[in-house]
């Protein structure tokens, strides 16, 4: 492609490259020649490739912190931005950005820039957090950019002095990637199909029901969400919880006593993985989620674009996008007794949360509609 310039993005696993940026890369390619790197995934990377009609090339790079194998990575990497010769590299997920970043300075690419969507560190303590402290300083030192999708997370990376405020910039109101909102958008879903879905699930038409969609693990507040809707389920007979997603057991496992409560309280409905999880945010009433940490959560975009009140913790990411009492609740961090109140808030006061629906849907499209997203990204490559 003569005379385009070329761009690298760069995450450590496919998924990300397909689901975090889905539609992005495509759109660059308008403008610029875009290669996509990550790991093979099986053939998930290809795949990928194919959706996007980009160029990808694999690198293995693990999630986990293995010292050889992330040598092998970067030097991989070098080798890569040395025939390429991009423009920009730009990185998402931590492990991508330390390895690529890294790479990429050694490479002497020009425009090194990295999206932070979430510090994992956060919750580390000791000899661990302090590692991770140092690795974060370091790929901030090697990128000449460096993009936190919230505001919030900005003034984190700030507080904690991982670079100076000059290489920091939020894109837009915040979040990697906007969301598609004519795809997430209630109107798709007839009365008749949510009939159909509530039937099949034992969902009955008095029924309230509270979804949680996401990774069930103890960092997402599922083992106060399983404790507040035990106490909430005792008075309040006609409500549900449905859960949308998988356990993650080897990373960061739930109690015992959660899984004991997922698998045999009756008005708790998993439904496991789903590609679409639309059908479900349409079938809901309410989202509860209660994480520890995001970046800026997609699936609170998504539930707010289908026009679901939402009970959120007052963490960086859910704080922007839900405004307190006018399209959902925000309660504190790791606050089974808070979760609990607002819940059954939810349940009692049918006008706050009507009313807060109401204003759910155009909070999103107003703000973080995916395209206004893309072309502040693309302007933001421009000016470099």
């Amino acid at each position: 492609m003569e005379g385009k310039n070329k761009i690298i993005r760069v995450t450590t696993v496919p998924i990300s490259l397909g689901r975090l940026l889905e539609g992005q890369l495509k759109f660059m390619s308008q403008y610029y020649e875009v290669v996509g790197v990550s790991s093979k995934g099986d053939d998930m990377l290809q795949k990928v490739g194919k959706q996007e009609g980009v160029r990808v090339i694999p690198v293995e790079m693990t999630r986990k912190i293995t010292p050889f194998k992330d040598l092998m990575a970067v030097y991989q990497l070098y080798k890569i931005f040395k025939k390429e010769r991009p423009y920009i590299v730009h990185s998402h997920t931590p492990k991508a950005g330390t390895l690529s970043m890294l790479a990429a300075k050694l490479a002497s690419v020009p425009h090194r820039l990295h999206t932070i969507a979430g510090l994992p560190l956060l919750e580390a303590r000791g000899a661990k957090r302090l590692l991770l402290d140092t690795v974060e300083k370091f790929t901030y030192r090697c990128a000449t950019m460096i993009y936190p999708n919230s505001y919030g997370l900005e003034k984190i990376i700030l507080q904690n002095r991982f670079t100076k405020p000059s290489k920091l910039k939020v894109i837009g109101n915040g979040s990697s990637n906007g969301i598609d909102t004519s795809y997430f958008d209630p109107e798709l879903y007839s009365q008749q199909d949510n009939k159909a879905l509530k039937k099949q699930l034992n969902i009955l038409d008095k029924d309230l029901v509270f979804v949680y969609v996401g990774r069930f693990v103890t960092d997402k507040g599922i083992n106060e969400l399983i404790k507040a809707f035990k106490k909430l389920n005792v008075t309040n007979k006609d409500v549900k919880l449905l859960l949308v997603g998988t356990y993650e057991k080897e990373l960061d496992p739930l109690s015992e006593e959660t899984e004991t409560e997922i698998n045999t309280n009756p008005n708790i409905i998993s439904v496991g993985w789903q590609d679409d999880v639309r059908p479900y945010f349409a079938i809901s009433d309410v989202l509860t989620f209660p994480s520890y940490r995001e970046g800026f959560p997609n699936v609170v975009m998504q539930a707010a674009s289908m026009g679901l009140a939402s009970v959120v913790t007052n963490i960086n990411g859910c704080n922007e996008i839900i405004s307190n009492k006018d399209n959902g609740l925000i309660i504190p961090v790791k606050n089974e007794e808070a979760l609990y109140d607002n819940m059954k808030k939810m349940i009692e006061n049918e006008e706050l949360r009507s009313n807060m629906a109401s204003k759910a849907r155009n909070s999103i499209t107003s703000r973080y509609e995916r395209k206004l997203i893309w072309k502040a990204i693309l302007e933001e490559y421009e000016t470099l």
